[in-house]
């Protein structure tokens, strides 16, 4: 008895700590300028590396990254960490010390689950279903990240070309290119905020003196969508070469729309054969028993009343 109780109020003490770590994470967003600019000022007045600027963090989230960061592969952890949760558009200074914390909560969560369920059994099968659980927990944390990643890749890719045509009409009003990104990302703020502020933390870093094939490659290394990389590249060529940026962009909106059109047919290629398995599945034997089984009964019925 106290076995069980001890484990529910470890389970209940868990799942809040996953959503309340959860929801703080994806909820408050910080400024990717205010995170840049503080990493740019702790580099450039004492030179600190990932470790060093963990250490510098303030606040209970910066503590236990750092302490995080102090284990044997924590600190590869953390980076490995920033950089997806980079790529999936959380880009708080805590984030990969939260999303480390959530998934070694994830990983105690599942293994406790595992023993106590399995505790009847024998040693064999404790030990298998305990690294199934210890598997788990360990990617659960990394598959709904990568969902979060390709998720957040899929919204800039769907607002791109609508952000490709309006560029080129700022462009056309005879602004120059920085300040054509800084009103397309005002303009875009409200419908696609995702792009919205990588556009203006790449008028920033140009804004500060950063070169702007720097920049377009920092951005492309950020998104990871091949779409704006070929923008980027198309930006940087015909900036080179001196040719009509605005017409290559009408250009590329419809290539872009092409694309997007072909992936949307794609998809809907797919569904049929998604579908299928389902229909199979759940959709065909719920289909049987309702249609076949008032006719067995009747003739079980039927024969009963024959015999007698």
């Amino acid at each position: 008895m106290v076995t069980a109780i001890l484990f529910f109020l470890f389970a209940f003490a868990t799942i809040a700590c996953l959503l309340a770590a959860g929801l703080y994470l994806v909820d408050t967003q910080e400024s990717p300028l205010t995170q840049r600019l503080e990493e740019l000022r702790l580099h450039a007045m004492t030179g600190a590396g990932p470790t060093e600027r963990r250490r510098s963090s303030s606040g209970i989230w910066g503590r236990v990254g750092y302490i995080l960061s102090r284990l044997p592969g924590g600190d590869d952890w953390l980076t490995s960490a920033e950089r997806d949760l980079a790529a999936a558009g959380v880009r708080r200074k805590d984030a990969a010390a939260i999303y480390v914390f959530l998934s070694l909560a994830a990983i105690l969560g599942s293994l406790s689950l595992v023993l106590y369920f399995s505790r009847s059994l024998d040693a064999a099968s404790i030990l298998s279903f305990s690294v199934g659980g210890l598997m788990a927990g360990y990617y659960l944390p990394k598959r709904v990240l990568r969902s979060m990643v390709t998720r957040y890749r899929r919204k800039l890719s769907e607002a791109l070309p609508d952000m490709v045509d309006l560029l080129s009409i700022v462009l056309g009003t005879g602004l120059s290119l920085d300040q054509s990104f800084i009103r397309v990302s005002q303009e875009l703020q409200h419908i696609y905020p995702q792009l919205a502020e990588e556009l203006y933390l790449l008028t920033v870093q140009m804004q500060a003196g950063q070169e702007r094939s720097e920049a377009f490659r920092q951005l492309v290394r950020r998104t990871g969508v091949d779409d704006i990389k070929s923008l980027a590249a198309m930006i940087v060529q015909s900036e080179r070469f001196g040719t009509s940026l605005s017409q290559a962009l009408i250009v590329y909106s419809e290539s872009l729309r092409t694309r997007r059109r072909l992936r949307a047919e794609a998809s809907i290629g797919r569904a049929g054969v998604k579908m299928l398995f389902a229909t199979v599945l759940l959709i065909f034997p719920v289909f049987f028993v309702i249609t076949l089984v008032p006719a067995i009964l009747t003739a079980v019925r039927t024969f009963g009343g024959l015999r007698r």
